[in-house]
């Protein structure tokens, strides 16, 4: 009996080290994978410095830069529209047009718009190239030759792109959020590529920024602060570890898998040709990345899909705990829902690194990562408190899980005041210094919580948004 029960625990103790091992190992890969990405952020930085000023942008650029549609889906939004769009048609670009779409609101998002820029209805003939929902009617108005309002029934940010889509009469169509406010020059700056490489490039991300604790007037960022509220000040630093690293070090070795939906330039007849945005996904942004891959890589045409740090759009995040876990439980849905749709791409040589490298990064980050991560937080501790594990295994989790995430949080933020050094004070960046530190105790895990949920709801077939509450943008 005794026999037994010393083989049994021996057997507990070799599972418990093997599950210790594969959580520390993972986790190690992660963060390396994350310090590869800072280093070759760091380097893309140094090696294509930024134009400073706007005039010298304006003189290299202005001539050559293509129109643009600017294609802003809006549901909901009376609380932030006006501003939002008045922001818009006060950009800095030779030749654009602003293209709201009323995706079914049921507030008085319409309402204020006509009102606010003197709108009437008004007629524009136009293919059903991209399918979308009935289009109920179309606005415009004298004051403001460069705006058109759709108004439609309601099919989500997909079909109201594809609408958007349809009435665009540029050729090159810039998606975002009606409730973000992009920096006076950042269409020219997001432009760069499709005038440096204007055949080869076909979708161009830009920099998304948190909005809170920031000074709002006339549509404009005029003075940025670190946000008050606690969750907004932990995802600027994530933010700023997404955008500014990640992104630009994918982009650096064209294995790009998204572009913000919050704010990204596309080739419209590239995104024709193939079939528009995605219906039945909440993650069109990624759907529509992929799905260019696919189809560039399939016709063996060279093509480009890049990220620039430049351009800046300021978004406003969410201040709740119960709003931010649906957004992200939502993002991490609509990121599986892609990952599978195109699970033939999944480390298949055929489609080059994004196959190979991008989508084997989702593998380990989005679809094996939270699920290891949270047996580790739960198992390990387990392990070692029933004895079954040494200290040793419980404190390289932590140096893996702690450690890593505090050196690379930081990177980030030094890259921030490198490049784009939108931070005014020392204030600030102390504050910001402190958020990212603390955003490895407690955020990130909670937050590998929230994507597990949404795994679930994957697997559920769960649909829908879900209530998105804002404040809006507080106005000087």
């Amino acid at each position: 009996m005794n026999g037994l029960l010393h083989e049994a625990a021996h057997w507990l103790v070799g599972v418990a080290e093997v599950i210790a091992v594969a959580v520390i190992v993972t986790g190690l890969l992660q963060n390396l994978l994350y310090l590869w990405q800072l280093l070759l952020a760091a380097r893309a930085l140094a090696q294509d410095p930024s134009i400073g000023a706007p005039a010298v942008l304006w003189r290299r650029f202005a001539d050559a830069a293509p129109p643009i549609t600017l294609m802003a889906p809006a549901y909901n939004e009376a609380l932030t529209i006006v501003e939002s769009i008045r922001s818009l048609l006060a950009l800095q670009y030779p030749n654009f047009e602003v293209i709201v779409v009323n995706d079914g609101s049921k507030d008085e998002t319409l309402k204020v718009l006509v009102e606010a820029f003197e709108l009437t209805p008004t007629h524009r003939h136009y293919p059903l190239a991209a399918p979308c929902a009935a289009i109920r009617g179309l606005y415009a108005g004298a004051k403001q030759p460069r705006l058109l309002v759709i108004d439609k029934e309601n099919g989500g940010k997909a079909d109201a792109l594809n609408a958007a889509l349809n009435l665009s009469r540029a050729p090159i169509v810039c998606s975002m959020d009606a409730d973000s406010l992009l920096e006076p020059d950042a269409l020219l700056r997001a432009v760069r590529p499709f005038v440096d490489d204007p055949e080869r490039t076909i979708a161009v991300g830009g920099t998304i920024r948190i909005a809170n604790g920031c000074k709002i007037a006339f549509g404009r960022v005029v003075e940025v602060g670190a946000p008050r509220n606690v969750l907004a000040l932990l995802q600027t630093v994530e933010y700023l570890r997404a955008f500014l690293m990640a992104r630009l070090a994918w982009s650096r070795i064209s294995a790009l898998t998204i572009i913000s939906g919050a704010f990204g330039l596309f080739r419209r007849q590239a995104v024709l040709d193939v079939g528009g945005y995605s219906h039945g996904t909440v993650g069109e942004d990624m759907e529509l990345v992929v799905k260019l891959h696919k189809h560039y890589r399939r016709l063996g045409k060279p093509y480009r899909i890049g990220f620039t740090p430049e351009p800046v759009c300021w978004t406003e995040a969410p201040e709740s705990w119960s709003v931010l876990a649906r957004q992200r439980a939502r993002w991490h849905r609509g990121a599986l829902e892609t990952f599978f749709r195109h699970r033939d791409m999944i480390l298949n040589p055929g489609y080059g690194r994004i196959g190979l490298v991008g989508f084997g990064h989702i593998l380990l980050i989005d679809v094996l990562g939270p699920i290891i991560e949270i047996f580790g937080y739960v198992l390990i501790p387990a392990f070692w408190l029933l004895g079954l594990l040494s200290a040793d295994y419980l404190w390289a989790m932590l140096a893996v899980t702690f450690g890593f995430g505090i050196v690379i949080s930081v990177g980030a933020l030094a890259l921030e005041e490198a490049e784009l050094r939108r931070f005014p004070d020392a204030k600030s960046l102390l504050i910001l210094m402190g958020a990212a530190v603390l955003e490895n105790f407690g955020y990130r895990q909670i937050n590998n919580f929230w994507r597990v949920r949404g795994a679930w709801q994957f697997v559920t077939g769960a649909q829908g948004w879900g209530t998105m509450t804002r404040r809006g943008f507080k106005t000087s």
